[in-house]
Formats: structure tokens, C-alpha cells, sequence
């Protein structure tokens, strides 16, 4: 067989609708678009729209807060460090950071910084580097040998100058009285 000779099976390609091409085609005239009007033309998207009737987007309630620019974690289970450490990709017993994260191949990329889960079961013992971890996982580490690091994104400094502010506003609100 040769590339010229390969063809679709009969009837598993349907050549496409030809609109607008006389009234006799079937789909003459309008175009199969209906009427008149806004929506018989190109372009349109009334997305949401109900005909004047308050749209259900905006009669449910909002609930909560969605920042703009959310924290992006790298999540690692506990499970899937144990299968690196198994395959041979990490080191029982050394220092595991989001570097050596990456080169194993256990996580595509930093973002913000790597958070542990406690999904799965861990029984090698590993130092860990991360921004986060869940209180589960970090008592599964250390009852493997291990020791869990994190690394706060808010530093000492941040917190004193918050400290500050505070203590000017409530000056401030004091001197007002």
C-alpha cells in the first residue's frame, strides 16, 4: 500500500452544507438564520441576554472573594514522592527542594512555591523544602524520619512594617477623638 492509495471509506466524510445558494438547495434565502433581525446576522453573541428579564447571572447571590492574581502552588502527595524516591528519580535521606522537585520530574514547575499533601503513604525519609505543607503531611513525614521546611512567602520585615501601619492608623483614630 502507498500514501496515493489511502482514501476515506464511503460515506464516513460528509461534504459540508453550502448555504445562501438559491431556494432550491434547501438552504436558500435565509441561510437557515431564521428571520430578521439582530441574531440573522454575523457577529452577534447576546451572551446571558433573556429578553429583558434579569439575567441569571445577576439575580444568584456572590459569594466570597476571587482575587486577581491568585497564589499558583506546585501540589505534591506524599504518594507520588514515595514513587520518585522508589524509581530511583530522588534520594532517601537528602535534602529535597523544588529544584530537585523539578529534576526528578515530579513537578512541572515552581509557580509560587510547592505544597505537600498527605494523599498516599511515605516510608522513606526525606528533608523537605516547601512554601507549604498540610499538618497531616508533615506529621507523615516526620513519622517516616523526615523533616518538612517551609518557607513563607511573608517575611519578618513584612510583618513589622504591618505591625506599623496599624499602630499609626490606631494613633491616628486615637488623635481624631
Amino acid at each position: 500500500m502507498r500514501l496515493n492509495q489511502i482514501s476515506d471509506i464511503d460515506g464516513s466524510a460528509r461534504p459540508r452544507k453550502r448555504v445562501g445558494r438559491g431556494m432550491s438547495s434547501g438552504t436558500g434565502k435565509t441561510a437557515g438564520k431564521g428571520m430578521k433581525g439582530q441574531k440573522s446576522r454575523s457577529g452577534v453573541a447576546i451572551k446571558g441576554f433573556e429578553g429583558g428579564q434579569m439575567p441569571l447571572h445577576r439575580r444568584l447571590p456572590k459569594r466570597g472573594f476571587n482575587s486577581l492574581n491568585p497564589s499558583k502552588f506546585a501540589i505534591v502527595n506524599l504518594g507520588r514522592l514515595q514513587q520518585a524516591v522508589d524509581a530511583g528519580k530522588l534520594e532517601a535521606g537528602s535534602k529535597v527542594d523544588a529544584a530537585a522537585l523539578i529534576a526528578a520530574g515530579v513537578v512541572r514547575r515552581e509557580g509560587d512555591g510547592v505544597r505537600l499533601l498527605a494523599k498516599g503513604e511515605l516510608t522513606a525519609k526525606l528533608d523537605l523544602v516547601v512554601a507549604g505543607a498540610s499538618g497531616t503531611a508533615v506529621a507523615a513525614v516526620e513519622k517516616a524520619g523526615g523533616s518538612v521546611t517551609q518557607t513563607s512567602a511573608v517575611t519578618e520585615a513584612d510583618l513589622a512594617a504591618k505591625a506599623a501601619k496599624t499602630e499609626r492608623r490606631k494613633a491616628r483614630a486615637a488623635k481624631k477623638k
